[in-house]
């Protein structure tokens, strides 16, 4: 049985794009060990994975301020140190990264293919796999719950499913070290049991792992020690206590969840402005599957709406259907008061602000930053031509205030996590919207982030700013919601403005 791998940073920094991202890291990591990653954005988590994976290689010792010993990153098993090259094969790194790519490059495999990519550790299936290895790959859907949806492919998943898909591509290549990055990001309470039941197996195996998080509830059970990441330099390295759980919990404010509560809507027509959206009778289906069945809604200027539903429920296809990049199917219909049958669907979407995390994987690598937010102004994706005065003069306001100006001309690549969620929600906000959708908008984002860009959500929708936000975790929604939808099934109803999924 071959011995499993150590890693071993010593005097390590990292410099991407200008700025130190990683400074002076050391930090030991022995087989068999489970740690949680901690930091707020931009701390260098996502990078730290990088790091020790083999994807960014550190910044030359010369290029360094100054160092107290020769910078090593050292690889063992056992006894024997081995090469990058052979330690990149025992590491898997999942994250919303890892995911956005598949939506990026149109990568549309079966489910069953995509997990047996991983065990030859290729973006796709670039030969047929082997009898034996057609068995780890079967073998590996079952102990994932996944052999009921093995031939359906990958882009026509939940996003709780593709989450799941992806941790199967990983624990199929027997890695000795999971690299976890907000692995549990965006997904409901049933889908973090299955995860939680599957990681559950793989550290009675004696699996290894690190897990960035920013709430208790994203740190795996059975994560024993703790590292703590602040701009880039560690703070602390300790044993994972009680106290740590609780700290987390107070900074993500998880304790204010709601308890489902469903009520009639109330009649405030009086108080609210005209329609701006209505459906009618409306059936939406995404892939030729059924999301959403007879659909009977409509919203008016000032209402604020909160949108429930498992992984899997329509809520993504609900605002993608508001946001005019879906269309229902024949027999229902779709009004926009103000914008006749037959007006160009640009004309609406330059109305609406809309922030999904599949903005993640669309965005290209030669777009800078300062153009993904002005490009919000045009409601398209990059800028057809040369942004305008007025173009850049508004996306730098916006950058100013998520404090992201420094990096305007950065790629989002170079970015964190939840920097590009930032970025995101400012290009939302350049376009001056009336009516602004959010798709998980918090996720990625620590709890100082997530405090701010809940009081700005705040004092827009005091300036009648109508906003419509689909969410998992009930703390996640801005003071002042006034009605909730609930996605179960195929259908809606109303629900409580806080109902928790």
């Amino acid at each position: 049985m071959k011995a499993r791998l150590a890693v071993s940073l010593r005097s390590l920094s990292v410099r991407r794009g200008g700025k130190w991202v990683l400074r002076d890291i050391n930090w030991q990591l022995r087989p068999g060990e489970r740690w949680a990653l901690l930091g707020h954005n931009g701390a260098g988590k996502t990078q730290l994975l990088k790091l020790i994976s083999g994807d960014v290689w550190p910044t030359p010792a010369r290029a360094q301020a100054a160092v107290g010993e020769k910078a090593a990153r050292i690889f063992r098993s056992g006894r024997r140190t081995i090469d990058l090259l052979e330690a990149k094969l025992r590491i898997a790194y999942i994250g919303g990264e890892r995911q956005d790519k598949y939506a990026r490059y149109g990568w549309n495999l079966p489910v069953r293919d995509a997990v047996a990519t991983g065990l030859h550790r290729t973006d796709l299936l670039l030969s047929p796999i082997a009898q034996a290895e057609a068995g780890r790959v079967s073998t590996m859907l079952r102990a994932c719950g996944l052999q009921r949806i093995a031939t359906r492919p990958f882009l026509s998943l939940s996003y709780g499913e593709k989450r799941l898909v992806l941790l199967a591509r990983a624990l199929v290549q027997d890695p000795d070290w999971l690299l976890l990055d907000e692995l549990y990001n965006g997904l409901d309470a049933n889908y973090r049991r299955r995860i939680d039941a599957v990681l559950g197996a793989a550290r009675r195996r004696g699996q290894a792992w690190i897990a960035t998080a920013h709430r208790s509830v994203d740190v795996p059970p059975g994560t024993r020690s703790l590292i703590e990441l602040s701009d880039g330099r560690i703070r602390s390295v300790k044993r994972l206590m009680r106290a740590d759980h609780e700290r987390l919990k107070a900074g993500a404010g998880e304790d204010r969840q709601a308890a489902p509560h469903h009520r009639p809507l109330k009649n405030t027509s009086s108080r609210l402005g005209p329609v701006l959206l209505r459906l009618s009778h409306v059936d939406l289906y995404v892939e030729y599957r059924a999301v959403l069945r007879d659909l009977n809604w409509q919203l008016r200027r000032g209402e604020h709406w909160s949108v429930f539903g498992a992984n899997g429920a329509g809520k993504s296809s609900f605002l993608k259907l508001l946001y005019g990049d879906l269309s229902p199917a024949l027999g229902g219909q779709i009004e926009r008061p103000g914008f006749p049958q037959g007006t160009p669907i640009m004309d609406w979407k330059r109305r609406v602000g809309y922030v999904s995390p599949e903005l993640h994987g669309i965005f290209s690598a030669d777009v800078d930053i300062l153009e993904l937010v002005a490009s919000g102004r045009h409601a398209s994706i990059g800028l057809n031509g040369a942004p305008t005065a007025a173009d850049l003069r508004i996306a730098r306001r916006w950058l100013r205030f998520f404090k992201l100006l420094s990096m305007a001309k950065r790629r989002p690549r170079e970015l964190s996590y939840g920097q590009l969620r930032r970025a995101l929600i400012a290009r939302a906000m350049a376009a001056d919207a009336e009516i602004l959708l959010l798709d998980e908008p918090l996720t990625g984002l620590d709890p100082k982030q997530r405090a701010l860009m809940k009081r700005l959500l705040e004092r827009l929708m005091r300036r009648r700013l109508t906003l419509v936000a689909a969410v998992h975790h009930a703390e996640d929604l801005p003071r002042g919601m006034t009605h909730g939808l609930h996605l179960h099934k195929r259908h809606a109803r109303v629900a409580d403005s806080y109902f928790a999924t």
